[in-house]
């Protein structure tokens, strides 16, 4: 598991990454997390980012109907979440450059 900075600092980014491929719904993202080291999020971590990429247009959502269940609400990702998360990236790869100790190692 991450240091919870880390994961603070990387929150939105890793679930915009989860998104990526297809829409899935929170506890789906919250088990992709869940794989890459996020550990076990809670969801006043998880919907909070969520909402926030929502709000400024990163993610869209729709409601499915759930097979023997309640519907869920799937996150799909925008064009300009593409973008962000395109250039975030970028950006979040020259930090851990800069932070790259072992160079002169």
């Amino acid at each position: 598991m991450w240091p919870l900075p880390w994961i603070r600092a990387s929150l939105d980014l890793a679930v915009l990454g989860c998104v990526l491929e297809a829409p899935l719904h929170g506890y789906g993202i919250a088990q992709q997390l869940e794989g890459r080291g996020f550990g076990r999020l809670k969801g006043g971590s998880l919907y909070p980012a969520l909402s926030r990429l929502e709000n400024v247009g990163y993610v869209e959502t729709t409601w499915q109907q759930g097979d023997s269940g309640p519907g869920r609400k799937y996150y799909t990702l925008t064009d300009s979440g593409r973008q962000y998360l395109s250039q975030a990236l970028m950006q979040w790869k020259a930090l851990t450059r800069a932070l790259d100790v072992t160079k002169g190692i």
